[in-house]
């Protein structure tokens, strides 16, 4: 018989890892892809910083012409620190554009950069940036950035607000963006500002926030040019409506080269679920008298999530519809509410309200409206889910232990990676391999019986546990993994990675990725959904993933002046 904790006399820390759900619970593929956005996501805790800091946006040129052609700058302040992010703008063209890393034309291509750029700087910036792969960053740039309007809609704004009306927003809703990022590069790449070497006071030092600043000022920009595109078109354009440009974000999308990031950053991935988890569990941990509090919060909160669901008018190819999620919801929505009056009238048995709440809807709901909820209760937690996200500060080298012996390394593969021994690694369904495409210079996936000798660039977990683990046995338990990677030296790469995250649980999906039945997209999800906060993520061929960043976050003018909404996310759609 299981003892019922007691958790009047429970340590605090004792009741997170209690309510903190295992490895073999969430890190399979399936549950990764369906983490939902939450105020852990990089864009939420950008804005959270941002709203908290009353960042200060300032558009200090604009000199693009009515073709799209010129440059901008604009001067971000946070509180003693400034960045600048100039924009070099072009014409759109058909003629080398692509959202592919082979890309050679973009419309607009922008960096970030400490301090007031000189005006040196921003014209050697303008000279560098096109040459992308064989261009140089500036001193004391920290990422270059590209994006592209969205042939459709950004010329039919246009041509709406030079007609002095407002864009059709139904039109609008079904991508919510104008442009779309086609990428950010940081941390070294072109010469750029390393993560690490972020000075300890810097308001960006915390993981992907550099990144998400820069796509939170391509939205600036878009609306900024939009309208300005508009007023060189018309002396009779109108002004965007606040609560349209609040609606519309900065569209995003991925494909198979995040699979290859989860297994470059699997220490970036541990601390990012762990903290995810910690604050869930913080909100779980709601003691009765907490919990009530906190009810109407979380009802309103599950309005909003309800209703933009309901509104959405994207066609999901593998994922749950929204229309599904948003009645599913309607039912969690109704189970809170019986909790809130069962509080209120002192009824509840559960010593933790939210924790049983979450229990007994699994199994009941889709899981990703579960994950919505979980969610919606970090939410409850802001303090706890900011202080974590800030220091989400990594150094992501892996280092090994030479002198373990081999009978501990071994110890640790069939404790952490049992899941990996309970793979069926029969070659019938292990005909795949990950490669980089020559045409594209894009990762892949392919058969590997077709596609002859290419480089392997998929980590293939299982299979290289399983083997470090063969011929370990045959080794004697007290021998070093030095010796022993003295004459196993094709195991040096794993036994690193495994003696590097030993104790850190969520670094690695439990999955063969090498497998027919793998499913790309789940984890492409994870990273879009879960880890960016990009909302409206439709899928393509299990693969590819386009959503939108920084739906319905608060604009320039909302930060100065104080003025924005901590609960920004799941925007409705304007009536205008």
């Amino acid at each position: 018989m299981t003892a019922v904790p007691n958790y009047q006399t429970e340590s605090p820390a004792h009741r997170l890892g209690r309510l903190m759900r295992s490895p073999a619970e969430l890190m399979k593929p399936e549950r990764l892809s369906v983490i939902q956005p939450s105020r852990i996501s990089a864009s939420h805790a950008l804005m959270a910083q941002a709203i908290e800091q009353r960042w200060k946006i300032t558009c200090t040129r604009f000199d693009i012409d009515a073709k799209g052609k010129g440059v901008a700058n604009y001067l971000i302040e946070i509180g003693s620190w400034k960045f600048s992010f100039p924009v070099f703008a072009f014409e759109p063209s058909a003629h080398g554009r692509t959202g592919r890393i082979i890309g050679r034309t973009w419309d607009m291509l922008g960096a970030l950069v400490e301090g007031e750029i000189s005006e040196a700087d921003l014209r050697k910036t303008g000279e560098e940036l096109p040459k992308l792969y064989e261009g140089r960053a500036t001193p004391n740039t920290l990422i270059w950035c590209r994006s592209n309007r969205s042939a459709r809609f950004f010329d039919q704004a246009v041509q709406a607000l030079a007609a002095g009306r407002q864009p059709d927003v139904g039109l609008l809703a079904e991508t919510c963006y104008l442009m779309r990022n086609t990428g950010l590069d940081g941390n070294g790449t072109f010469g750029t500002k390393s993560f690490l070497a972020y000075e300890p006071d810097h308001p960006l030092r915390w993981s992907l926030a550099s990144q998400m600043l820069c796509a939170y000022m391509m939205r600036v920009y878009a609306q900024d040019l939009v309208q300005h595109l508009a007023r060189l078109a018309s002396p009779n354009a109108c002004a965007m409506a606040p609560e349209l440009r609040r609606f519309l974000g900065v569209g995003n999308g991925s494909a198979l080269g995040l699979m290859l990031f989860v297994n470059n950053h699997p220490r970036l991935i541990e601390r990012w679920i762990w903290i995810r988890e910690e604050a869930l569990a913080n909100a779980k941990g709601l003691e009765p008298a907490a919990a009530l509090s906190q009810c109407p919060t979380l009802l309103q909160l599950l309005d909003r999530a309800i209703r933009f669901r309901e509104e959405d008018r994207g066609v999901y190819e593998s994922f749950v519809s929204s229309a599904a999620v948003a009645q599913e919801l309607r039912s969690v929505r109704a189970e809170t509410e019986r909790l809130q009056q069962r509080l209120q009238a002192n009824l509840v048995c559960s010593e933790l309200p939210f924790a049983e709440l979450c229990r007994s809807l699994e199994g009941r709901v889709h899981d990703e409206v579960l994950e919505t909820l979980h969610s919606l209760l970090i939410e409850l937690m802001p303090e706890i889910a900011d202080r974590l996200c800030r220091n989400l500060i990594l150094d992501e080298e892996l280092v090994g232990t030479p002198q373990m012996p081999v009978g501990r390394l071994r110890d640790l593969l069939r404790s952490e990676y049992s899941w990996a021994f309970d793979i069926d690694l029969d070659d019938s369904q292990r005909r795949y391999v990950w490669y980089k495409s020559a045409t594209a210079e894009e990762p892949r996936r392919g058969p590997k019986d077709t596609l002859g000798d290419v480089v392997k660039l998929g980590l293939d977990m299982p299979k290289l546990i399983i083997d470090l683990d063969t011929d370990l046995a045959a080794q004697p338990a007290n021998l070093s993994t030095a010796r022993f990677l003295l004459a196993h030296p094709q195991h040096r790469a794993i036994v690193t990675r495994v003696q590097a995250l030993a104790g850190t649980p969520y670094h690695s999906p439990h999955a063969d990725i090498m497998s027919e039945a793998f499913i790309p997209a789940h984890i492409t999800r994870l990273l879009n959904v879960g880890l960016h906060g990009i909302d409206k993520t439709r899928d393509y061929l299990n693969r590819n993933l386009r959503g939108v960043l920084f739906h319905g976050a608060p604009l320039p003018e909302d930060l100065a002046s104080g003025n924005a909404s901590q609960h920004w996310f799941y925007p409705s759609e304007p009536a205008l």
